[in-house]
């Protein structure tokens, strides 16, 4: 049975006709202002999509009740699509004493919606030196996910299955990072980088508390990236894109709740073997807490009206649901895993071919309940891109996963279909096919 979502706002086919007649790529400037970003519309025929198999749709992976599927319904080949806009406003003043303040505004709308409802890519101000580095404060993106999305899984396809997996967080909302200046070390270039997050206000006994440490070094051809997220009391999960904010969307959940943790290490690597080939490859420990099961707010009903209110559950993770501590309360296992990611391109002329691989590996818990823990996945890609030196490049790419069995996803994946749109609780193996175009200006 062929499935597809129609889009919500503009056709993909006819924004990717638009970005192709697009004029010279160019930041536009006035002044002290500069305004840069791009916009993407992608196309995807998937071998096996299964758009309403769960029998409770919009529930979260973690919720054993969001585990069964609609009996004996129809799955087959179908096609979803994307289209993506996300400008860049800055800002740069030159100060006395060498010094330079600034600021950069920036907001990512999906299919036409902001990306995040409430939350902004970048809203930050920041004060810089040469000779010391800088600070900003407000909203920006971490390092794990930014890095690990562009350029690393982007340039081989598996931008998302990299950056939006794990035990990371991708968004800050009050942040403040501290930035050193190019220091030579071992003839090469190394950047230093601390940043904290204070997460959303109103949480007074599971205060929120987010803190990554980066650097880069840069020596002829070859760059690394490292990073390490230490967080408490985020909200539960394994969705690296993710905005870092609280245990629950409500701070009157403070008194309820226990505190939980999660974090990663990670290092990439990019190597440029010669004018042409590129390879590239990273790993990632991802470490969890878990986090308890309980009710937040009691089930009402009104048998007045006939209305009834379900009951609100806290953001759980790793949950043994097979047996009640008492009161409804059921116990989160820490967990911990490994991924790793491999790839290659080759540029020739206006083309580039790739092939990308990210492993989502089985998780190490003392959960008796099977949340996915033994279950790990393989996501395979190859790509082909034509620019066309303008700011406009069209692409096509086809991939492949393969999950070590049937049943829930990896730990380190947010939903049962994340990243591919093959649910692992349907198949082990599917595939599908990407055409898309993309205009940076």
């Amino acid at each position: 049975m062929n499935q597809s979502f129609p889009p919500r706002t503009l056709d993909p086919v006819v924004l990717a006709v638009g970005l192709l007649l697009c004029g010279s790529a160019q930041a536009v400037d006035y002044g002290p202002f500069s305004l840069n970003g791009f916009a993407k519309a992608e196309w995807t025929s998937v071998s096996a999509l299964c758009a309403h198999c769960q029998a409770l749709e919009g529930e979260g992976k973690q919720r054993q009740w969001a585990d069964p599927l609609v009996q004996g319904v129809e799955y087959g080949r179908g096609t979803t699509h994307v289209t993506l806009v996300q400008p860049y406003l800055g800002a740069k003043f030159d100060v006395p004493y060498g010094f330079k303040v600034g600021g950069l505004l920036s907001q990512r709308w999906r299919d036409g919606k902001p990306d995040f409802k409430g939350f902004w890519y970048d809203r930050n101000l920041y004060l810089s030196h040469d000779d010391w580095g800088s600070v900003r404060v407000g909203a920006m993106t971490t390092r794990a996910w930014s890095v690990a999305d562009y350029p690393y899984g982007t340039n081989v396809g598996v931008a998302d299955a990299w950056g939006a997996s794990g035990a990371g967080y991708g968004l800050l909302t009050r942040a403040l990072r501290v930035t050193s200046r190019v220091l030579d070390v071992a003839d090469g270039d190394l950047v230093l980088e601390a940043s904290y997050d204070r997460g959303r206000p109103g949480w007074h006994i599971n205060k929120p508390r987010f803190v990554e440490l980066y650097a880069q070094y840069h020596r002829g051809d070859l760059v690394v990236d490292a990073m390490y997220q230490d967080t408490k009391n985020g909200t539960p999960s394994a969705f690296g894109h993710g905005p870092f904010t609280g245990l629950t969307p409500f701070p009157r959940d403070d008194a309820l709740l226990g505190s939980s943790s999660q974090g990663i290490a990670m290092v990439m690597a990019r190597y440029q073997v010669d004018s042409r080939l590129e390879v590239s490859g990273g790993m990632r420990g991802n470490r969890w807490s878990g986090a308890y099961a309980r009710v937040t707010v009691p089930a009402q009903y009104n048998t007045g009206s006939g209305v009834a209110q379900l009951a609100q559950w806290n953001e759980m993770f790793n949950v043994d649901w097979s047996k009640d501590l008492g009161g409804g309360v059921y116990k989160g296992y820490p967990a911990t895993s490994l991924d790793v990611l491999l790839g290659a391109r080759y540029r020739w002329g206006p083309w580039t071919a790739s092939a990308g691989m990210v492993h989502l590996g089985a998780a190490a818990t003392a959960n008796p309940d099977d949340r996915g823990q033994s279950n790990a996945a393989t996501v395979n890609t190859l790509g082909l891109n034509y620019d066309f030196k303008n700011g406009a490049q069209v692409y096509g790419s086809a991939g492949m996963v393969n999950y070590a069995r049937k049943g829930l996803s990896p730990l380190s994946m947010p939903s049962n279909s994340a990243f591919t749109n093959i649910d692992s609780r349907l198949k082990t193996r599917g595939t599908w096919i990407t055409v898309g175009a993309v205009y940076a200006f």
